[in-house]
């Protein structure tokens, strides 16, 4: 290699002709020595070499040339501050634009808006917070926002699924304290018949255990018989005339007893004996006989016969009054367990009884005849008296306990009833008062309902069913002539709740005065209230108000023409508005206060022009014109049929104008 170096040489030898260099141009790939271009090679990245194209010319020298020119510089020098390299091409399919980017992250849901779930929000352990954040934490602003309007319209659609429920809800307990009561009232009627059936069966089981004793059937068949009679008079007859019997041949009896009505005698036992309580030995012989509510023992002693020759025909005993007890203080208990208990006492306890009273004082009686029928008799007698006198008492305490609970359920649902003491005091004769509605027997506690009804109309300001269920009320009032007292309970009920349903009406129409419509139904509602003459004096009063507050809105701005014209209209439209609205809303019998209303306000006017002309010369240019403008706009009134013309500026034409005299004398003028 050295040798061939040394052989060749650029400057020895016999020169030849120069090489010409063709035009420079890039090279893409390596040139081989035959001079094709070798295949392209896509694994390997190539730098881009310098532009210089090597020498076409050929020969050894342009061989080295060709190859110096294609040379590649792979190795960079440390101290090289040039561009970085540039890095390897990569795959555009690889790191091609995502056009998802641009859209919003997915939610939860797959990319789906997130949606309410109304089973969770129902779940009573629910954490607001959490659930929130689960369902919003991949949400955009715009889901949010649509989340955010879906609970809001399921809020409002729960307030008013919520109302709805509460006027059902209330509608339906108003319902049912009604069949409540009537429930109540039907099972009181059931009890009295069951126990009237207990009374009928037992009395009936002692008939049959009787047997064949014609005595006591007559005597049960008598006590039916009288049971069955329907005539109250005859039976008070009755039982007056077994009262005095019995004070003619028991001494002392009316002291025990006094006469009063309903007392009678239930049965009369017959000859007993007392026995002694410690030796069960005989005392003395004694009758027993037992009333509705008290039980009367009676001692048997023999009549004296003071003379020979007194009349034998007469009974050899009399009795006198001993002992009464009030049946509920007492206890009957038959004696005949205690006998079977001791057999050496049987014969003398088997036929007995024991009344103990009052502090443990007890006394025992016996038959005179052994296994005679009175004792049963009287023990079913007296177990019957008592339970009628526990159920008159029963009936008597349930009446007072509903006529107290009648006064608390009128007191607390109209706390202005405490005031009416007079009606209040005859609420306990009136709980079971009936009045006809329509051919229908009615309670007082259906006009609570309808008052009930009524309170839910004017709440819900529905003035007309309101309106309308007053002047029902009011008629069926008007027809209780008979009953004053329930005539009474009935207005005051309405009279309160028709004013506060007046006083809302009388908002509205001072709302609504610039209204025909709005007027004139407002004005029928207050009328057939009978507050019409409130709906006028409202209705006026709102409309001057108006008018003060139209003339405040006129500014004087240095025309006083311009300023009277502006004033005078307001006030003369306002009157031709007010007086047509009223001839249209109002009876014609009312029109006379329309007029005194329409004079007042033309007063008004002419003390504001008085005062607003008062820097102007009478009778001047500008005074002149004021006057005419505003007599102009007054004989708009004519159309509703006022003449005011001579109102207007009365006073300025008539009063003349004083001028000031000098002092006279000592200054006094």
């Amino acid at each position: 290699m050295s040798e061939e170096r040394s052989k060749i040489s650029l400057r020895s030898g016999k020169r030849k002709k120069r090489p010409t260099i063709s035009a420079p141009r890039q090279i893409s790939n390596p040139i081989l020595n035959n001079g094709s271009p070798k295949g392209p090679v896509p694994a390997e990245p190539a730098i881009q070499s310098r532009s210089r194209p090597p020498p076409t010319a050929s020969g050894k020298a342009s061989d080295l040339v060709k190859r110096r020119y294609s040379t590649r510089f792979n190795n960079v020098p440390k101290a090289f501050d040039g561009a970085p390299p540039m890095p390897p091409a990569l795959r555009i399919g690889n790191y091609a634009r995502d056009t998802s980017q641009d859209r919003a992250p997915p939610s939860r849901g797959g990319g789906a808006d997130p949606v309410v779930d109304i089973k969770a929000l129902r779940d009573p352990a629910l954490i607001p917070d959490q659930y929130v954040s689960s369902i919003l934490s991949d949400a955009t602003e715009d889901q949010i926002r649509d989340f955010e309007n879906q609970l809001r319209i399921l809020k409002a659609r729960a307030a008013s699924d919520l109302q709805t429920s509460v006027m059902q809800n209330r509608t339906q307990f108003i319902k049912i304290s009604k069949e409540a009561e009537k429930l109540k009232s039907e099972m009181r009627a059931l009890k009295n018949l069951m126990s009237e059936l207990k009374v009928n069966t037992t009395a009936l089981r002692a008939a049959s255990m009787k047997g064949e004793d014609t005595s006591m059937t007559g005597e049960i068949s008598t006590m039916s018989k009288r049971d069955k009679r329907s005539s109250v008079a005859d039976r008070s007859v009755l039982w007056n005339a077994q009262m005095q019997a019995l004070y003619k041949n028991v001494e002392g009896s009316q002291k025990f007893l006094p006469n009063s009505s309903g007392r009678h005698v239930v049965q009369n036992a017959g000859p007993w004996i007392e026995l002694d309580n410690a030796t069960y030995k005989s005392r003395r012989a004694m009758q027993i006989f037992l009333l509705n509510d008290h039980l009367l023992i009676a001692s048997r002693k023999k009549r004296k016969t003071e003379a020979s020759n007194a009349d034998a025909r007469g009974p050899m005993m009399k009795m006198v009054a001993d002992r009464c007890w009030p049946l509920l203080d007492i206890e009957v208990i038959d004696m005949l367990s205690t006998a079977e208990s001791s057999s050496g006492s049987r014969n003398k306890l088997a036929d007995a009884i024991m009344v103990r009273g009052v502090g443990q004082e007890s006394f025992i009686y016996r038959t005179e005849k052994p296994e005679d029928t009175e004792k049963k008799s009287l023990l079913l007698n007296v177990r019957k008296a008592v339970e009628e006198l526990r159920k008159g008492l029963r009936s008597e305490m349930e009446a007072n306990n509903k006529a107290r609970e009648t006064i608390n359920y009128f007191a607390s649902r109209d706390p202005g009833l405490l005031q009416k003491t007079e009606l209040l005091a005859t609420l306990s004769d009136i709980k079971d008062m009936l009045i006809e509605v329509d051919g229908n027997q009615q309670n007082l506690r259906w006009v609570e309902s309808q008052m009930d009804e009524l309170d839910i109309d004017i709440a819900l300001q529905r003035f007309e069913p309101a309106v309308a269920r007053v002047e029902k009320l009011k008629g069926l009032a008007r027809g209780l002539k008979n009953n004053a007292v329930a005539q009474d309970f009935i207005n005051f009920k309405v009279e309160e709740r028709c004013a506060k349903l007046a006083n809302m009406t009388v908002r509205e129409l001072e709302m609504t005065h610039n209204d025909l419509t709005k007027t004139r139904r407002n004005v029928s509602w207050l009328t057939r209230l009978g507050f019409d003459d409130k709906a006028r004096e409202s209705y006026l009063a709102a409309r001057s108000n108006i008018i003060h507050k139209r003339t405040r809105q006129c500014i004087f701005q240095g025309d006083l023409h311009l300023y009277i014209w502006e004033i005078s209209y307001v006030y003369f439209m306002s009157i031709h508005n007010t007086v047509q609205c009223f001839q249209q809303c109002f009876p014609p019998p009312m029109m006379s206060a329309c007029v005194k209303w329409a004079k007042e306000e033309v007063e008004a006017f002419n003390v504001i022009l008085a005062r607003q002309l008062s820097s102007t010369e009478p009778g001047g240019s500008v005074w002149t014109q004021c006057m005419e403008r505003a007599k102009e706009h007054a004989k708009k009134l004519s159309d509703v049929g006022l003449d005011f013309m001579n109102l207007v500026g009365r006073d300025l034409v008539e009063a003349p104008v004083k001028k000031e005299s000098p002092p006279v004398g000592l200054g006094l003028s």
